[in-house]
Formats: C-alpha cells, sequence, structure tokens
C-alpha cells in the first residue's frame, strides 16, 4: 500500500526536476542565442564596438555614420533572417523525424525545398524572363522575383503532397512519394541547366548556396508572419507527436485524428521550409541535426520541451553559421551551406554510428 500511494508522488517530483531542468536548459540557450545576436551585429568586415551597436538599436547615432547604416540596413535584417530561418528548420526538421519515426529525415524529404528550387530555376534559367540584376544576384527586382517564384514552387509542392497524403494511410509511403516528387523535380532543374547558358547556371548556383542577407526589411514581415504560423501550429501538435512516438496505432487508441494530425504537420512543415527556403535558398542540415541536439541537452523526447528548444537550438546554430560564413575582419564570404555542412555532417554521422551500434 505504501509504494501504492508513493507512486504519484515520486512522479510528480520526477516531472519538477525535469521542468527545473528545462527551464535552466532554455535560459541557457536563450542567453547564448543573445551573445551571438550581437556578435552578428558587431562583427564582420567592419568590426563595430557593441556599446556603438546598442546605442544604434536603442534609436540613437553612432560614433560613425557608416555603422549606423552597416547595423540598420545589413547586419540586423540579416541578423533576425537567420534568427527566424534557424528557429524555422529545427521546428520543422522535429516535426518530420517524429512523423516519419526516422532520425534522419529531414523537411526537403516533403519535396517542398525541391518544389521551390524548381520555381527558381524556371524563373532563372528559362529565356527572357530575367534582368542583369537577377543574373547578378542583386537588386530587389531579382531578390522578389527569386522569392515569389520559390514561393509558387513551394506551394504548388505544398498542395500536391496534401492531395497525396489524403489518399495513403501510411508515412513510409508518403516517404517514397515525396522522394519521388524531389527526383522528378531535380529531373526538370537537370534538363534546364543543361541547356543554360553559364552565366544563367551561375545565377542559380549562387542562390543553392544559401544565404541569410538577401531579406531586405520590406521582406521580412513576410516571411516572420509564414514562420510564426508554422510555429503555431507546431505547438498545437504537440500532443498528437507525442502520441505518435509510440506508433500510429497507440496514436489512434488515444483518440488522436491520424488524417487531421498528418495534415497538420504536412502544412505546418510547407510552411517552414518553404517560407524560408523562398527568402534564403535551400538551407541544409539545421533541420537534420538540431533535433537532435536538442534530444541530446535535454535528454527527452517529449515535444513540450523539444518543440521551444528545437526553435532555440535552430536559431542558436544558424546565427553561428551566419558569423563564420562573414568571416570576420575579412571581406570574404563563406557559403553559408558549406559552413552548415562543416556543422552539420558530424552530427548525421554520429547519428549513423551509434544507430549501428
Amino acid at each position: 500500500m505504501l509504494s501504492i500511494t508513493q507512486a504519484p508522488v515520486d512522479l510528480h517530483s520526477a516531472l519538477r526536476r525535469d521542468a527545473a531542468g528545462w527551464r535552466v536548459r532554455f535560459a541557457l540557450l536563450s542567453a547564448l542565442l543573445l551573445i551571438l545576436f550581437m556578435v552578428a551585429l558587431a562583427l564582420g568586415s567592419v568590426n563595430i564596438p557593441l556599446e556603438q551597436i546598442v546605442r544604434v538599436l536603442l534609436g540613437g547615432e553612432a560614433e560613425r555614420a557608416s555603422w549606423t547604416v552597416i547595423v540598420m540596413q545589413v547586419r540586423l535584417p540579416r541578423a533576425l533572417t537567420a534568427l527566424l530561418a534557424g528557429a524555422a528548420l529545427g521546428a520543422a526538421g522535429l516535426l518530420m523525424q517524429t512523423f516519419f519515426r526516422n532520425p534522419l529525415a529531414s523537411p526537403d524529404v516533403l519535396g517542398v525545398n525541391s518544389g521551390a528550387s524548381l520555381g527558381v530555376a524556371l524563373v532563372v534559367l528559362s529565356t527572357g524572363m530575367v534582368g542583369t540584376a537577377l543574373l547578378a544576384g542583386i537588386g530587389l527586382a531579382g531578390d522578389v522575383g527569386l522569392a515569389a517564384a520559390a514561393s509558387v514552387g513551394a506551394g504548388l509542392t505544398m498542395v500536391l503532397v496534401l492531395f497525396v497524403a489524403r489518399r495513403v494511410r501510411g508515412t513510409t509511403t508518403l516517404l517514397i512519394i515525396g522522394l519521388m516528387i524531389g527526383q522528378l523535380t531535380f529531373a526538370v532543374v537537370s534538363l534546364l541547366l543543361y541547356f543554360s547558358i553559364p552565366e544563367r547556371i551561375q545565377a542559380y548556383i549562387n542562390w543553392g548556396f544559401g544565404s541569410f542577407g538577401g531579406v531586405t526589411w520590406s521582406q521580412l514581415p513576410i516571411l516572420a508572419l509564414a514562420v510564426t504560423a508554422g510555429m503555431v501550429l507546431s505547438v498545437a501538435l504537440i500532443k498528437p507527436l507525442n502520441a505518435l512516438l509510440l506508433g500510429e496505432a497507440y496514436a489512434e487508441s488515444m483518440g488522436v485524428g491520424l488524417r487531421r494530425a498528418r495534415t497538420g504537420i504536412i502544412v505546418a512543415t510547407a510552411l517552414l521550409t518553404g517560407a524560408v527556403t523562398a527568402f534564403c535558398g535551400p538551407i541544409a542540415f539545421i533541420g537534420i541535426a538540431v533535433p537532435h541536439l536538442c534530444r541530446g541537452l535535454f535528454r527527452t523526447a517529449d515535444h513540450r520541451a523539444l518543440i521551444p528548444a528545437a526553435m532555440l537550438m535552430g536559431a542558436v546554430v544558424a546565427q553561428a553559421a551566419g558569423i563564420l560564413a562573414q568571416a570576420p575582419g575579412t571581406d570574404i564570404a563563406l557559403p553559408l551551406n558549406a559552413v552548415l555542412s562543416l556543422i552539420g555532417a558530424p552530427v548525421v554521422l554520429v547519428v549513423i554510428l551509434r544507430g549501428n551500434g
């Protein structure tokens, strides 16, 4: 009798300890993100003192007028974009790994990234549909054209995946269909590349490197709105995601509507990845690596902790990669996806080796 009455007390105390540990980790991640955010504003080809950064952020003027322009027009939009993109891709990666019950699933398995890439390829590589600014990879009109093309491609792919998802039950089948959609779009892009001139091929390759620096103040609200909608939907899916950890049969026995949950996960992932791909290009590895980093740090599979943790950790990783890609103190800008691959590839290798063990 003693053990029966004591069990709930032990359970509640364990839950309180877990919650206390989570709060500490969330505080540490938030502090690290704030530090990296300020570093991203301070470091670059021109290093700006932190006190000058704070003065500019509070609405004042820096000692040098050029510092104010650099912070407000270049570095602040880039840092905010990295924060939004990292948080979005971290959450989307967690959704996909839970949905497919596959530790190596990533947001692009649904083909949304491939659809965005096809939209950009059709604009950049098609004859007579691009201008000099777009080919050079600079200029507001070019950036808007890329974002619009990627958004249309991602949206159409999402509609196609949702249409298919309502007609198949198994997640494995949906995974295969997503991969086939990706292969089809890759084939079309390859044909466009084959018949295109070198200048257009280079413009497409530059977009494929990924970048947080191409989003303007006028585009940021659109990106933020799409990412926020995807995040809110992800939080609303915490209960179904926890149930899906034990399989679809268990989730159904717990009263989870599988069709509704599946649709919600697909829409949330498409919103998060489609928006980021449209404005930043196909950002690699965050979706795969961040969920594993969160599970390792929080030592739990509970999505009440993992969803916000993936958002924070994704923002931290993206911000760190953005700083490294700028090669502070030099005039060199490294390809963002190359830097992210250097961070993400070791994580994926560790996951594979642990699985084999």
